[in-house]
């Protein structure tokens, strides 16, 4: 039966088994998290093979919500009404995604910005030897990364492919399809370096064993906000070059119009959500206090 056209501005989704298979398999992912790392259930440390089913759980259930979602705006049941209500949700969405990195920013802030108040910390029991360390920022011992060598280079390939998405949204908008394509092949292949220069950047900070020192008693705090934020900032950007080659196929298969590309304009802005906090993460962590 051919699916009717909308009567209404508001459109009723079809029944869905996906958001209880995702509701399902993100919670068997993270307890397969938990037994990976620590054990749980009986499950021994090290059992890994829970938490891939988990991922392979929200890997199906994301594919194929997203592709319902796609099916639904092709034959017309997103109006300008259910249009609007999409737009704010990812607005919402990176609003979510901005308050997220507040949390990192907050950490290293307190850290670089108040460590000297930490020195008159009355000296009680083991915390005498924790509010020495933590008296400086980075603590001492800590070799820190050259910030104008690797996350240069990553700053100007992300600023880079910003310019490309842009250009990219553009020539869609006036209808310009070989300009779009080349831009938006263009910025998906600087996504894939960004992750490339990232993971030999980490390899190096641990084959180096940089942000270790046995003299530095609280050194591991340093890492870890480091790989925390820019860890996770790497796994954004993962996301958004996904995002991203997902509308390039979109568009080599004609389903974007100059009038209609929502789902390319909602990857365009996570991208350039994606720059902004790579920006701060680079002018603070890296350079200001790196």
């Amino acid at each position: 039966m051919a699916h009717a056209a909308p009567h209404h501005d508001y459109h009723l989704v079809d029944p869905s088994p996906y958001p209880l298979t995702a509701s399902i398999a993100t919670t068997v992912m993270m307890v397969g998290a938990v037994a990976w790392m620590k054990g749980v259930f009986g499950l021994p440390e090290g059992t890994s093979w829970l938490f891939f089913a988990g991922l392979a759980g929200v890997l199906y259930s994301a594919f194929g919500w997203w592709s319902d979602v796609i099916k639904e705006s092709r034959r017309g049941d997103h109006t300008p009404v259910v249009s609007i209500g999409l737009r704010y949700g990812v607005v919402l969405f990176i609003a979510s995604e901005v308050m997220f990195f507040v949390g990192f920013f907050w950490m290293f802030f307190e850290m670089s910005l108040f460590h000297g108040a930490r020195e008159h910390i009355p000296e009680i029991g083991n915390w005498a030897d924790t509010a020495a360390a933590w008296s400086t920022w980075p603590p001492k011992g800590i070799e820190v990364l050259d910030p104008w060598s690797l996350p240069l280079l990553n700053t100007v390939i992300l600023l880079l492919s910003g310019t490309t998405v842009t250009w990219a949204h553009h020539a869609l908008q006036i209808g310009d399809r070989k300009g779009a394509k080349m831009g938006l092949i263009i910025t998906v292949l600087l996504g894939v370096l960004f992750t490339g220069v990232q993971a030999y950047e980490y390899q190096h900070i641990l084959h180096e064993n940089l942000f270790f020192n046995e003299e530095a008693i609280n050194s591991g705090l340093y890492g870890s906000i480091f790989f925390m934020a820019t860890g996770f900032h790497g796994f954004h950007v993962l996301l958004g070059t996904i995002f991203l080659a997902v509308c390039l196929g979109r568009l080599l298969a004609g389903q974007f119009t100059p009038e209609k590309h929502f789902g390319f304009e909602a990857a365009a802005w996570y991208w350039h959500f994606v720059d902004v906090v790579w920006l701060f993460l680079f002018a603070f962590v890296y350079v200001v206090f790196g």
